[in-house]
């Protein structure tokens, strides 16, 4: 195969792997907006909302298979059966985050200017395009990064995978990779490599200077240029925000000119309030009845499998949850980690521009390589000198660093976000009392980015586990080398599918669906409505 004909099909592949991420992004933004209005609307449906995107977030990408092979592959079949399943597995790496976050973002707009579209009476298609929408856009560019990364990160699994004895794929860098690997034409695979690296490069340099331009724009009177010119002002930059997005001081400025007599029918407050209390009744009714489906095909299972089964998979319990508690200390470290990174990292980026100009394609780079395609030869390299330095702590150590950059670019960019997004004012007070870093740290920037943090932790933590699906159990490594820890839920889950213990993977799967279900609610909910009523930083500047 000649080098220009090489070079230019690896072009290609990038353009169509380049192309399924951003559409299933599009699509996650503009479900997400809806979502997420649906959710701080109806608290039951809120409640089904964050728990279902927290499980799935949780689940990693390859645990969407089953979904795959029936409905797409199955059902649809021929290409585009398949080019459908690989968008819907690409969509399942970068959808979570961005629903949490613009969900966040709508729980967390100021009170003040929820009054005004509420005192203007805006209908929904208003509210959207003039208020939820405008406030989002900042939360949307800090999730775009991680989304990016993370779609590629999984690329190598969505783009060509295999079920049972038959394999299918698109054409993608990730199936070229793979078809290199294949046929031992390393050399092809280290160019992809390179392309890839200048591609995303390339790519965050575009969404570096969005997020810029989104924190400036919608953000309410940031330091950045766009919304900060001369001596304009604070307020004038408060109200270009606004001007800019949405006009609603201006129709509060006409409502309050208006004589009396055009004030609020009570009639037409009544039927809002009806229609509000319409829409959160017809959202619990749906909730029932999915409840009751998923109650329904529930007990159905259960009464189908046998009792010998079910004295087998109660048996396996115990390891099953000791497993689970190994693999929560393996996130809680690995989440502790990402936020210290993040927290140090973020801050100095933040306040020392060139340097941000330089590192943050480098991370995002770095982060958007396929882990299964790099790591075995970084295992061949350093495995001979730290299994004789750490015996038998090599293989944890391995399995932490895969789970770390699977998942640290999520708090990461989080961070890094709020804090451009932090108004001018805060700045200028902490530098007039002439904060030290920690003093900040302690009562400004953790507060102060709150919001962020609460998404880029909830994403942090549920995402690492598809770090450790990839590092827990991978036989044959290197030649017949195998990487595996011992105690391990998603170990138990690699076991178990690759010996087609089919009962004991969804019993696995089950305990901890419900474990997830439960740090969402007593966790990531909790937390976002500490940071709602407590840490929304934009509030600080309508109670000056």
């Amino acid at each position: 195969m000649a080098n220009d004909a090489v070079s230019i099909i690896i072009v290609l592949a990038l353009l169509a792997t380049t192309g399924r991420v951003f559409l299933t992004i599009g699509i996650s933004i503009v479900s997400g907006w809806l979502l997420g209005y649906l959710a701080i609307r109806s608290r039951a449906f809120e409640s089904a909302y964050v728990s279902v995107s927290e499980v799935l977030e949780s689940v990693p990408v390859i645990s969407f298979f089953p979904v795959v092979l029936v409905f797409f592959v199955d059902r649809i079949g021929g290409y585009l059966g398949v080019e459908l399943a690989v968008d819907f597995l690409v969509f399942t790496a970068v959808v979570w985050n961005i629903w949490m976050g613009i969900y966040q973002a709508f729980k967390t707009v100021p009170l003040p200017m929820l009054e005004v579209v509420e005192n203007v009476r805006y209908g929904f298609f208003s509210k959207m395009r003039k208020l939820y929408i405008p406030f989002s856009i900042p939360r949307i560019a800090a999730n775009l990064l991680p989304s990016f990364a993370d779609a590629y990160f999984y690329i190598t699994v969505s783009e060509v995978f295999s079920i049972g004895a038959t394999s299918y794929h698109v054409f993608g860098i990730g199936s070229l990779i793979a078809e290199f690997t294949s046929e031992g034409l390393y050399t092809y695979v280290y160019y992809s490599l390179v392309a890839l690296a200048v591609l995303v490069a390339g790519v965050v340099l575009g969404l570096r200077r969005f997020a810029n331009w989104a924190a400036a724009k919608y953000g309410i009177d940031t330091p950045m240029e766009l919304t900060r010119r001369g001596a304009r002002g604070r307020w004038r930059a408060l109200s270009r925000f606004y001007v800019a997005t949405a006009r609603p001081l201006r129709a509060v400025g006409d409502a309050l000119r208006r004589p009396a007599v055009r004030a609020v029918p009570l009639r037409r407050v009544e039927r809002a309030q009806l229609s509000e209390r319409a829409l959160d009744w017809a959202l619990r009714a749906v909730g029932a009845a999915l409840l009751a489906l998923i109650l329904y095909g529930a007990v159905t299972t259960i009464i189908s499998v046998r009792a010998g089964t079910w004295r087998y998979l109660l048996s396996q319990t115990w390891p099953i949850v000791v497993g689970l508690a190994y693999d929560y200390a393996r996130v809680v470290v690995i989440t502790l980690v990402a936020f210290a990174f993040a927290v140090f990292i973020g801050y100095y980026l933040v306040t020392h521009r060139r340097a941000e100009a330089v590192l943050v394609p480098l991370i995002q780079a770095f982060s958007a390589l396929p882990a299964p395609v790099y790591f075995p030869l970084l295992f061949l390299a350093t495995s001979a000198a730290l299994y004789r330095a750490l015996g038998g702590l090599t293989n944890e150590l391995y399995v932490l660093f895969l789970g770390f950059v699977s998942t640290f670019y999520y708090i990461f960019y989080a961070y890094w976000m709020g804090l451009k997004a932090m108004p001018q004012e805060v700045v200028e007070l902490m530098d007039n009392l002439r904060m030290g870093f920690f003093t900040r740290l302690r009562k400004v920037l953790l507060p102060g980015t709150m919001p962020y943090i609460v998404t880029g932790l909830t994403s942090t933590i549920d995402s690492a586990w598809g770090g450790l699906m990839i590092g827990e159990y991978w036989p044959d490594i290197i030649g017949d080398r195998t990487l595996q820890v011992t105690h391990g839920i998603i170990k138990i889950l690699d076991v178990a599918t690759d010996e087609g213990n089919i009962a004991l993977a969804a019993w696995a799967s089950t305990l901890f669906g419900l474990v997830v279900v439960l740090f969402a609610l007593l966790f990531t909910r909790h937390m976002l409505e500490v940071s709602r009523r407590k840490y929304v930083m934009e509030e600080s500047l309508f109670a000056a």
